[in-house]
């Protein structure tokens, strides 16, 4: 990213963007920001009231009111045909032209002890929190990924610069770290981050291709993110805890928490800088820079500093950590399997 780089590398002035899981929490907060930033933004989500209120939520935060344009699809985003429908349908809206941002960022936790839970929510779970992802990141890179044609070179030459699209994917903290109760969920959000590692990897390929093939290749670079937030406070969050056990409240006890708002500007402002797996909040910060394995990282000095210093402060964490379960096991009924 460079230390005093002041460049914008997420620009989303008059780009139209995807938000799956756009009709509350998070997604509802993404569409504000982007709005408040000059965005097109097109909501998806299943429940078409709660999008339609979602709507005229980011709407009114407008930064162009009269030029501006917004969107909802509803759509069931664990099926691999709904994701290429919605592409299809965004493509449309906005004057045959693919979309310049697409957010994949539906997702639900169910936590709960993993022999307690029932094989069809283990499969939900991955459904929503990751095959989601996975099918709309494969539709959207096979649309961004085709040649440019003559045509749509000289309509984005008079235009704009070819700007690169992104796709961003929303994981979680829980897959830095292995939490009582979140095994329904934790697979998952780690599958994700693996996905966008390997994704990354991959788009080097055509993004090479485009370079040493200008007549030939996609007519942008492609980069993609990985955003990890924590705690949201929000109705999701609100489910959660009435199925949450209570050793994994324990584990988080003293967690910082965000709102929808928060955890947007803040994964935005990431991306804004040139993140590429992107935390938004401290525990977050010191979570992602002591499990970051082979994942970029997105300052080489910063991320070694700070991972030498996290990776000292678990040698007593992590201890801890799991003596509370221990000793919540110790102290307390546990139900057992019949």
């Amino acid at each position: 990213m460079g230390f005093f780089s002041r460049k914008n590398h997420f620009e989303v002035d008059g780009r139209t963007v995807v938000i799956t899981g756009g009709s509350q929490g998070m997604g509802r907060g993404l569409g504000k920001a982007l709005a408040q930033k000059g965005a097109n933004v097109v909501l998806v989500a299943r429940n078409q009231e709660k999008l339609d209120a979602a709507l005229k939520y980011i709407a009114a935060s407008a930064k162009y009111p009269q030029s501006q344009r917004f969107h909802t699809i509803s759509a069931d985003v664990t099926k691999p045909e709904e994701n290429a429908r919605l592409l299809e349908e965004v493509t449309a809206w906005n004057d045959g032209n693919p979309p310049d941002v697409v957010w994949a960022n539906a997702g639900s936790s169910h936590p709960t002890l993993f022999i307690d839970t029932p094989i069809e929510i283990l499969h939900s779970q991955m459904d929503i929190n990751y095959w989601a992802a996975a099918y709309l990141s494969r539709a959207t890179l096979k649309l961004w990924l085709k040649p440019a044609t003559s045509s749509s070179k000289s309509q984005e030459s008079q235009t704009r610069p070819t700007q690169p699209r992104h796709f961003i994917i929303t994981s979680s903290v829980a897959c830095f770290v292995g939490l009582a109760g979140y095994a329904p969920y934790a697979p998952a959000k780690s599958a994700l981050r693996s996905l966008a590692d390997t994704l990354r990897s991959e788009l080097n390929l055509y993004n090479g291709y485009r370079r040493g093939h200008p007549d030939q290749g996609p007519p942008t670079d492609v980069k993609i993110h990985c955003v990890v937030p924590g705690t949201i406070k929000s109705p999701g969050l609100d489910q959660e805890n009435q199925v949450k056990h209570a050793v994994t409240h324990l584990l988080e006890e003293g967690d910082m928490s965000q709102t929808e708002d928060e955890v947007a500007v803040a994964a935005i402002k990431g991306l804004e800088s040139g993140g590429y797996l992107i935390t938004t909040q401290f525990l977050g910060h010191a979570m992602r820079a002591g499990m970051l394995g082979g994942s970029p990282r997105n300052s080489w000095l910063v991320d070694t500093l700070f991972a030498w210093v996290i990776n000292i402060a678990w040698l007593f964490i992590g201890p801890d950590m799991e003596g509370k379960v221990f000793k919540y096991g110790k102290t307390n009924e546990v139900s057992l399997p019949a």
